[in-house]
């Protein structure tokens, strides 16, 4: 593991597979590490292919620093990666993400167009209900909490995908930078996060307008969602596709069920929700290549639209 300084936080990253490799960047979803079982066999299947593989902690996750500022927490954090990236002297990257980190990676490359070369995205969010879940899990507890017993309270705060006490057990610094943002900013600024999840008809995904995608240009793959996944819809992985041109939309690597069948196992103890990925390693792995990855999805596909 390394370190980096970026707008005055530390950012903890590794590196997988060789050296003068082409670099792809793997992020995961919710606020977990790069250490969270599911994303590392991905990651290591990569770069067994032949990748340059950068895994990170992304700002409010794992060891590194807290921050809190920006447009929304995705805009953040592609501020912070593309920084990274140039502090660290790569000029180039595959980007490539699922779940939340198919947002933030989707951010990233509107924010850092001349930094990617491809763009794969799966297990994207959106629609009603899976983005106003996302403002319960990312920021409307932290909203209660800092008004009723201010930034102390954050420090003990728990998150179904990662708390703010988590960030403190994993690196110590955070007790002290939390305090140091203080309760009105702390607010100030989840107020702003707040609004990317407000479900608006010209964002397919949480803070990102029709009109943005537009200036995506680079090969994109996206893996449709899973026909019954409340959490990332079927839906929005077709809305993305129609906004990014020349995009290719696949058939997932992995059962219809997935989604749900892994967060059964991960609520009996015996998994993680990111198990799945690894059936991805070989279609990203043809994407990174020029072939045709996957199955494509075709509009004769029946199923829940949601």
């Amino acid at each position: 593991m390394a370190e980096v300084e970026v707008n005055g936080g530390v950012v903890v990253h590794e590196f997988l597979g060789p050296e003068d490799a082409e670099v792809v960047v793997l992020t995961p979803g919710g606020r977990f590490s790069k250490d969270f079982p599911g994303v590392r066999p991905l990651a290591q299947a990569l770069a067994d292919g032949g990748k340059r593989v950068l895994l990170w902690d992304r700002p409010n996750c794992g060891a590194s620093d807290v921050q809190v500022f920006g447009r929304s927490e995705s805009h953040m954090r592609a501020e912070t990666l593309g920084l990274m990236l140039e502090a660290l002297g790569i000029d180039k990257v595959v980007a490539l993400g699922g779940s939340g980190g198919a947002r933030d990676s989707i951010v990233f490359t509107l924010m850092w167009p001349d930094l990617v070369s491809r763009l794969g995205v799966w297990s994207i969010v959106g629609g009603t209900y899976s983005s106003m879940s996302l403002a319960s899990v990312y920021v409307l507890n932290e909203l209660r909490t800092v008004r009723a017993k201010g930034i102390e309270g954050i420090l003990e705060l728990s998150g179904l995908a990662g708390g703010w006490d988590d960030l403190i057990a994993a690196n110590p610094r955070n007790r002290d930078r939390l305090l140091a943002i203080g309760s009105a900013e702390f607010e100030r600024v989840m107020s702003r996060w707040l609004d990317a999840y407000v479900p608006k008809p010209n964002e397919p995904i949480p803070g990102v307008a029709d009109h943005e995608f537009e200036a995506i240009t680079v090969p994109t793959l996206i893996i449709r969602g899973g026909r019954n996944d409340f959490d990332h819809p079927a839906r929005t992985s077709f809305e993305v596709h129609t906004l990014i041109k020349g995009s290719r939309l696949i058939e997932p690597p992995w059962p219809e069920d997935a989604w749900e069948h892994a967060s059964a196992e991960r609520d009996a103890g015996r998994g993680s929700i990111f198990d799945p990925w690894l059936q991805a390693a070989p279609v990203l792995l043809d994407f990174m290549a020029g072939r045709e990855a996957g199955t494509p999805t075709t509009v004769s596909w029946q199923g829940p639209a949601r």
